[in-house]
């Protein structure tokens, strides 16, 4: 099958706008996590996010056209751009039939959703809709306005499985490229849930954090006084592109995808295996399609949310496939961006092709100690450290018990 590289990223996270500004305050130890500012939440047991800083969609987008697009929508776009100018593409030189986009959302327009609904609820019952309601709500829009937008007209559609779901759109993306039916594909998700439907609903399920005196530390993976994780939002797009492509285009490399493992948990609706089966089964799936050991992975960026069943099966499904001293250096950027469901996996995507790339490896903020029978991992807390990282996996878990890991290793012609 055909090699696939990565020759473009583009982010928006809550510790920074554009993927220089997030790397560099996720090297520093930076905490996205703030009193929310979008409603009013002196009801709400929960009182803060990680919210995108200094957002004005006037800054990206014509009013007329903002106005089209939810805030999913608008992330996902601003992201794409980024990568794109990253990747230096001009669409016009390429032949745009064999261009996809699969991207990745959990919620699509949430957002369009509750307002419009709120205010038909307010009314006398006459239907007054926004008429871009419907396209605004869709999950699968944004990956047909970035065809739209840049005239791609290869492979098109979206996926979701939850916090899963931009993870198994590289995936899926690395997939049609090696199977030669794709010579590019613009994958990645978004995400903007802060509002107050989802952060009562999550709230309702108990499973955010509730430390509304410490938000900044609130998000705390693996340690024993984690309680729950903290909602993020934003986006992360990935251009991915079949190695002779790239190389004829004269694109610079930033890494190579080597492997993809998926499968399901089929253990709760909410919560994980209290064993890790499902975590240790999509790893082990991994390693098998890249064709590589386990000891030969430098770094894992794992789902760790801040739960407290969720950390402690992943800690064991990373025990048992990697050993207690394993050489994989372990650390969860959730700690400072929290949780941006169906994007998360795409930053933590470009979380690790960053760490291969500048071989440092990002801390975990928060976390003061480690949950017994853990300590003999090795997990990276306290301060970002520099390591030769030739091969980096990142896991992604979704309600429903979606399992999804990718792997990516330094480009080498």
């Amino acid at each position: 099958m055909r090699r696939v590289v990565v020759t473009g990223i583009g982010a928006l996270t809550p510790i920074g706008n554009t993927v220089e500004e997030f790397w560099n305050n996720l090297i520093a130890g930076k905490s996205g996590s703030a009193p929310i500012t979008y409603f009013n939440t002196e009801k709400f047991k929960t009182k803060f996010a990680c919210e995108i800083k200094n957002y004005n969609p006037l800054n990206y987008f014509e009013k007329g056209e903002a106005r089209k697009y939810d805030l999913f929508t608008q992330y996902a776009l601003i992201t794409v751009n980024e990568a794109i100018q990253h990747a230096n593409i001009d669409f016009n030189t390429l032949n745009r039939d064999r261009i996809g986009v699969i991207w990745g959302s959990g919620n699509g327009g949430i957002l369009t959703t509750q307002e419009q609904i709120m205010e038909y609820a307010k009314g006398d019952g006459t239907p007054r809709f926004n008429p871009y309601f419907v396209p605004k709500i869709l999950v699968d829009i944004a990956s047909g306005v970035i065809s739209i937008k840049h005239g791609l007209r290869g492979i098109n559609y979206t996926t979701v499985s939850a916090c899963a779901s931009s993870t198994t759109s590289v995936i899926d993306a690395f997939n049609y490229i090696r199977w030669n039916k794709a010579d590019m594909i613009i994958t990645g998700g978004s995400d903007a849930p802060i509002n107050e439907s989802l952060i009562g609903g999550f709230g309702a399920l108990k499973a955010l954090s509730t430390q509304n005196e410490h938000p900044e530390s609130a998000s705390r993976p693996f340690d024993p006084k984690r309680d729950g994780f903290v909602m993020g939002e934003g986006a992360g797009a990935l251009i991915l592109e079949e190695y002779e492509h790239a190389v004829k285009r004269g694109a610079t490399i930033l890494c190579e995808v080597i492997g993809g493992g998926m499968c399901a948990d089929a253990y709760h609706l909410t919560g994980s295996h209290p064993d890790g089966d499902g975590a240790y089964m999509g790893m082990k799936l991994t390693l098998e399609d890249a064709g590589i050991e386990a000891s030969d992975v430098d770094y894992i960026n794992p789902h760790a949310t801040s739960t407290p069943i969720g950390d402690q099966s992943e800690l064991k499904a990373i025990q048992r496939l990697f050993g207690d001293h394993s050489n994989a250096s372990i650390s969860a950027s959730k700690s400072m961006t929290g949780h941006l469901l169906g994007a998360a996996g795409a930053i933590e995507a470009i979380v690790c092709i960053q760490a291969v790339q500048h071989d440092i490896v990002p801390h975990t903020i928060n976390t003061t100690e480690i949950a017994d029978g853990y300590d003999k991992l090795n997990l990276v807390l306290n301060q970002a450290i520099k390591k030769e990282i030739n091969v980096a996996i990142s896991n992604t878990f979704g309600f429903g018990g979606h399992i999804a890991a990718l792997m990516v290793k330094k480009f080498k012609a």
